[in-house]
């Protein structure tokens, strides 16, 4: 009841947010410092509509956001989505008619999976707009992502629906990727996403989302088994190629600061020759 509860909670607040809101122009000619800071504000030149300017302005400090907020709750959420998922797709339940309709877990399964990746845009749309990026949610979204993909393709693989060795490259590569990314921060630079990688996710969930549709409806609906297998070709191949693309990229920053370590170290070994006194 607590979960249902949490979740009708964050809804209400998502749509809030999305709802268009009349936004209300501040004229910064009314904010005007002190003599002796030398400082005016022409009122016919500027307007500003965001909160961080505003606050910058009027000399006051931006709003501190706690580490749990509507972004990182979504984040949460959508981990909290993963053992959900996993039990329904296992357990092949829960089976009933809901005013006439065949609520059967292909239903369920798909509509927690399309819950979660909405979370996954919602919070980081929802993270910019309201400037509540934290080090918290940078750190739980990759891992909320790979959590939930890696849960999903594994319990299609007991239900005897995916190949073990496409979820081996397909988890194998989330992993490499998070890695490697892991290696670029702490040499002091990010590789950014790729748009093959933002495909390749778009193409995870279409892929989970149609073998869980057709889990029980294999032989009267071939054609979403054989629409599963194309997805899931496609979602191979698009792993390979975006792995060796970071591979790629990670390699030549790599190689650069380890050339430029490695000709620190030799002139600063040749700067000790020289300063060397001889006996």
């Amino acid at each position: 009841m607590s979960t249902a509860c949490l979740a009708l909670t964050l809804a209400i607040e998502l749509i809030r947010e999305l709802l268009p809101r009349s936004r209300k122009s501040i004229d910064l000619g009314s904010l005007q410092c002190d003599s002796d800071r030398r400082c005016r504000v022409d009122a016919s030149l500027h307007r500003v509509y965001s909160e961080t300017a505003v606050a910058e302005a009027s000399e006051r400090h931006p709003r501190r956001h706690a580490p749990m907020n509507l972004p990182n709750s979504l984040t949460l959420l959508r981990i909290f989505f993963v053992p959900v998922l996993i039990v329904i797709l296992l357990t092949r339940s829960p089976n009933f008619e809901f005013w006439g309709f065949s609520m059967h877990f292909e239903v369920w399964g798909v509509l927690i999976l399309l819950l979660a990746a909405a979370t996954d845009w919602a919070d980081g749309y929802l993270a910019r707009r309201r400037l509540q990026v934290t080090t918290l949610g940078i750190l739980l979204d990759p891992i909320a992502d790979k959590l939930l993909i890696s849960a999903a393709f594994v319990s299609l693989v007991d239900m005897h629906l995916v190949k073990a060795w496409m979820v081996v490259i397909i988890i194998g590569r989330e992993f490499t990727v998070l890695g490697l990314r892991n290696i670029a921060s702490a040499e002091g630079f990010t590789i950014e996403a790729s748009t093959l990688g933002k495909t390749k996710m778009v193409l995870q969930v279409c892929a989970v989302a149609v073998l869980i549709a057709g889990a029980g409806h294999r032989a009267g609906l071939p054609w979403l088994y054989w629409l599963a297998q194309v997805l899931l070709w496609l979602v191979v191949i698009s792993a390979l190629v975006s792995a060796a693309q970071y591979f790629r990229r990670f390699w030549s920053h790599v190689d650069d600061s380890i050339k430029k370590r490695r000709r620190l170290r030799m002139l600063e070994a040749r700067k000790k020759s020289e300063d060397a006194v001889p006996l």
